[in-house]
């Protein structure tokens, strides 16, 4: 059974820093990708970020381009996403999912519970 949980969350002030981490557990990390999406109330959901074990690609939303960094201790089963200068508009729950199908992010299909970001003006 894949488990994922995200963590890290809470409240920062504009232009502050969180980190979030992904604990994984249930399938083999060498051929996966883990991705990072968020959904604010009233708003669909969004791909942030993603990272993958068969090339070490990463993906980014414009967005958080050049303010996020997706990384990966494969070690601890987990992964990471630094979010620096953050702006009330990345408010929303970050969830992380498991592409183990594919491992190009392109097919997640666990995902794990959200956790909630909160970015005050």
């Amino acid at each position: 059974e894949v488990q994922l949980q995200a963590s890290g969350g809470g409240l920062v002030q504009a232009g502050g820093s969180l980190r979030l981490s992904c604990a994984a557990s249930g399938f083999t990390f060498d051929d996966y990708a883990i991705g990072w999406f968020r959904q604010a109330p009233g708003k669909e959901r969004e791909g942030v970020s993603c990272i993958s074990s068969s090339d070490g690609s990463t993906y980014y939303a414009d967005s958080v381009k050049g303010r996020f960094t997706i990384s990966s201790d494969n070690a601890k089963n987990t992964v990471y996403l630094q979010m620096n200068s953050l702006k009330p508009e990345d408010t929303a729950v970050y969830y992380c999912a498991a592409d183990d199908n594919t491992g190009l992010c392109r097919d997640f299909g666990s995902w794990g519970q959200g956790t909630q970001v909160t970015v005050s003006s």
